[in-house]
C-alpha cells in the first residue's frame, strides 16, 4: 500500500470505508411502504379494469396528473445531475490509472447494457397488439399517423435554446441537457473558483430530489389510474403484455449477468462467477429485502477488501460505480421505452432508438440512489426522442416496482465484478488470495464486519 501512496498521493484524500460498521443492516425507510402502496394500487387497478371497464377508463386523469408531476421534474434533475456528474468525472480522473479505467469501463458497460435492452425489446416486442386505443386513451389529442419528422439539421438546431433559462420553462429535455453540459464544463474549467458554484448546485439538487420524493408519494394514484384505464380499455391483452415485458426484463438481466459479465470475469481474472456471487450471497439477500443496491454498499467495500483487492481500487471503483455503472437500470430504460412505444401503437424507428440510446448513456448517470429518479430519466428519454410517448409512462408506473429488484441486483453484480476487473488491470489485487477466500479457506468475519487483510 505504501508504494501506491507514493505513486498516487491524492489517494490519501479518498473516502475509504471505516474498518468497523456497527450496524450493517440498515433500517427500512419510508419508501419501503411507498413500494407496498404502489403494489396494492396496481393490483386494485387491474381488478377494477377487469370488473368495471367503463368506470376504470375514467381513472385516466390520475395517471395523467402523475405523469405531469414527473415531467415537471425532468429538466431540473437532468441539469443538476449532469453538472455535478462532470465534476465527479474530473475528480475521479485525478487518481490516474484506476479512475481512468473505471470510468472508461463503466461508460462502455452502460452503453452495452442499453444496446442489449434495445435488441431484446425489438425481438420480443412486448407491447405489440395493444392497439392505438391505448394511445388515444392516454392522449386525447392523438391523431393516427402523426406529423412529419424533423430533418437532421432542424433537429440539431432545435437543441440550442434561445435563452439558457428557456429549457426550465418549456421543458425541452435536449436543450436542458445542452445547457447542463456547457455549465458543467465551464465550472470544471474554473477550478477552485468553481467550487462555490458546484456547492450551490449540490444544494439545488438536494431540494429537487426532495421535491421528487414528495411527488413519488402520488405514485400509487398514478399506478392505480394508469393500470385501471389500460386494463379497462384492452382487458387481458394488457395484462399479458405487462407480464411479457417483466419476464423479458428479468431474463435479459439474467443473461447479462451470467453471459456478458460472467464470461468477461472468467476471461480476465479466471474467477468463477457462481463462486463469486455465492461469496456475496448475504448482500444479494439484503438487496432483495430493500429493493436497493445502496443498502449493500458498505458491506461490498469491506468484502472486496477482504477478498484481496487493494483499498485504493475499492475506494475509487465502488463509489464511482454506484453513480456511473447502472447496468440493470440501463436495460430497464430502453426496454420500457420500446414497450411504451409499441403499446401506444407507434413503434420507434431505429433512428429514434439511436437518439434515445445517446440520451440514456448520459442521463442514466443521474438515476442512482433516489427513489423515482429512474422513472424521471425514462420520462426524460421519451421526451427527448419521442415527446408524444411521454403519457405512456403511466403504463409502466404500476409494474415499475416489480422490476426494481432485478435492476438493483444487476447494478450490484456489475459493480462488484468491476472491482475485480479493475484490480486485475491495475495489478492491485491478490488473486491467489481471491481464490482462497472464494473456496472458503478464509471466511469473512460477519461478527465484527472487519477486513483483516
Amino acid at each position: 500500500m505504501s508504494n501506491i501512496k507514493n505513486e498516487h498521493p491524492e489517494i490519501l484524500e479518498l473516502p475509504i470505508a471505516p474498518d468497523v460498521v456497527s450496524d450493517p443492516s440498515p433500517k427500512k425507510d419510508k419508501t419501503h411502504y411507498l413500494y407496498i402502496f404502489v403494489i396494492i394500487a396496481a393490483v386494485l387497478g387491474v381488478i377494477l379494469g377487469l370488473w368495471k371497464p367503463d368506470i376504470a377508463k375514467e381513472m385516466k386523469p390520475l395517471a395523467t396528473a402523475f405523469v405531469a408531476l414527473i415531467k415537471m421534474m425532468i429538466v431540473p434533475i437532468i441539469f443538476c445531475t449532469i453538472v455535478l456528474g462532470i465534476g465527479s468525472i474530473a475528480k475521479a480522473a485525478t487518481v490516474g490509472k484506476i479512475g481512468g479505467l473505471a470510468l472508461g469501463y463503466f461508460l462502455t458497460m452502460s452503453a452495452i447494457a442499453l444496446v442489449i435492452g434495445l435488441v431484446v425489446g425489438n425481438v420480443i416486442q412486448p407491447g405489440a397488439g395493444l392497439g392505438e386505443e391505448v394511445k388515444s386513451m392516454l392522449d386525447p389529442n392523438y391523431k393516427a399517423g402523426g406529423g412529419a419528422s424533423k430533418g437532421l439539421v432542424d433537429f440539431l438546431l432545435s437543441i440550442i435554446p434561445s435563452s439558457i433559462l428557456l429549457p426550465f420553462s418549456n421543458g425541452n429535455v435536449l436543450s436542458g441537457l445542452f445547457v447542463a453540459l456547457l455549465t458543467g464544463f465551464v465550472i470544471q474549467g474554473m477550478g477552485e473558483r468553481g467550487k462555490p458554484a458546484l456547492a450551490a448546485i449540490q444544494t439545488i439538487q438536494t431540494i429537487v430530489f426532495r421535491m421528487l420524493a414528495m411527488v413519488m408519494w402520488t405514485a400509487p394514484f398514478g399506478a392505480f389510474g394508469g393500470l385501471a384505464a389500460l386494463v379497462g380499455a384492452t382487458g387481458w391483452t394488457a395484462i399479458l403484455a405487462l407480464i411479457k415485458v417483466m419476464v423479458g426484463f428479468y431474463l435479459t438481466c439474467f443473461l447479462f449477468i451470467f453471459i456478458v459479465l460472467g464470461i468477461m470475469l472468467y476471461a480476465v481474472t479466471g474467477v468463477n462467477l457462481w463462486k463469486f456471487l455465492k461469496y456475496l450471497g448475504r448482500e444479494f439477500l439484503l438487496i432483495l429485502a430493500t429493493s436497493s443496491s445502496e443498502t449493500a454498499l458498505p458491506r461490498l467495500i469491506a468484502k472486496m477488501e477482504h477478498l484481496g483487492v487493494d483499498k485504493s481500487v475499492v475506494g475509487i471503483t465502488v463509489p464511482t460505480g454506484y453513480s456511473f455503472n447502472l447496468d440493470g437500470t440501463a436495460i430497464y430504460l430502453t426496454m420500457a421505452s420500446l414497450f411504451i412505444a409499441e403499446a401506444m401503437g407507434v413503434p420507434m424507428s431505429y433512428a429514434e432508438q439511436f437518439t434515445l440510446l445517446l440520451f440514456m448513456v448520459v442521463a442514466s448517470k443521474g438515476a442512482a440512489g433516489v427513489s423515482g429518479a429512474g422513472l424521471a430519466t425514462l420520462a426524460g428519454g421519451l421526451q427527448a426522442a419521442r415527446p408524444d410517448l411521454l403519457p405512456g409512462v403511466a403504463i409502466v408506473v404500476g409494474i415499475d416496482r416489480f422490476m426494481s429488484e432485478a435492476r438493483a441486483l444487476t447494478n450490484f453484480a456489475g459493480n462488484a465484478i468491476a472491482v475485480l476487473l479493475i484490480g486485475k488491470w491495475t495489478k492491485q489485487a491478490d488473486f491467489p488470495r481471491v481464490k482462497s477466500v472464494l473456496k472458503g479457506e478464509d471466511p469473512f468475519d460477519e461478527s465484527t464486519f472487519v477486513s483483516h487483510h
